[in-house]
């Protein structure tokens, strides 16, 4: 079987990570396209900042 990549983030004390996905506009062409990432649970607020 293979191993999922989400298995690595997770400790016995639960989930501590977040995939966050932020839509961000191109200054160049106008176009949106969408940066994902996984940041810890307290850094999410910052990363939508």
């Amino acid at each position: 079987m293979a191993k999922k990549a989400v298995a690595s983030f997770k400790k016995s004390d639960g989930r501590t990570y977040s995939k966050v996905i932020k839509m961000v506009k191109s200054p160049k062409t106008g176009a949106y396209t969408f940066m994902e990432e996984m940041v810890p649970n307290e850094a999410v607020q910052e990363f939508f900042a």
